[in-house]
């Protein structure tokens, strides 16, 4: 599949289901503390290293950007969706929310101090994302963390799946922190979660700094 074409499919496949993802989604941080604990460690990690802002690549409808704003950071978020960023903007009108690409940031070099991919990357092919994760090292300062959410594959290798709105792929945790150490980044740390019993996979969290 071209990238334009996967784009464009996530874009589409995200409009028409934006109202119900943000129902679905807007209070599921509640019953995950361990993934409230990921984040807050990158958060205080980003507040350590200095007052730059922060980006939520793949925003959706604005849940966790203003998740990061509570816990003290100059948080905004960006997402391929149009109706989506719509979502996000009406809900929460105090921060900055862009329609935009993750793989093409409008960001100059070294901007930020931290970047969150939420489950965002999941949908990227797998022979596409190592220029997504050379576009997060462009923008992010010297020092500067990143921190990736996604659904992992247990051991196996790289597999597609059915996820409900758009297809995506479960990583082995060790893999994708090579394609990051590929891209400058050094590991922090990881986190991982078995399912809940409503859950299918289990979930990484990859914690990285910009060398």
């Amino acid at each position: 599949m071209a990238e334009s074409s996967y784009l464009t499919a996530t874009a589409e496949a995200y409009d028409a289901v934006a109202e119900i993802y943000a129902d679905f989604v807007r209070d599921s941080l509640d019953r995950l503390p361990m993934d409230r604990a990921v984040i807050a460690a990158f958060a205080e990690c980003v507040r350590t290293a200095g007052a730059r802002p922060v980006a939520e690549a793949g925003c959706g409808p604005g849940y966790m950007t203003a998740h990061l704003r509570d816990l003290g950071l100059d948080a905004f978020g960006m997402d391929l969706s149009p109706a989506m960023i719509d979502l996000a903007r009406e809900a929460y009108p105090d921060l900055r929310f862009e329609v935009g690409s993750m793989d093409a940031l409008d960001l100059a070099d070294g901007e930020l101090g931290g970047l969150l991919s939420w489950y965002s990357a999941i949908h990227i092919p797998p022979q596409e994302l190592p220029p997504y994760l050379t576009e997060f090292s462009r923008v992010l300062a010297p020092g500067g963390y990143l921190l990736i959410g996604f659904f992992e594959s247990e051991g196996g290798p790289v597999v597609s799946f059915d996820h409900k709105v758009t297809t995506a792929y479960r990583w082995p945790i060790d893999d994708l922190a090579e394609l990051a150490r590929k891209a400058d980044f050094v590991e922090v740390a990881r986190m991982l979660r078995e399912p809940l019993e409503d859950e299918r996979f289990r979930r990484g969290h990859l914690l990285m700094r910009r060398q």
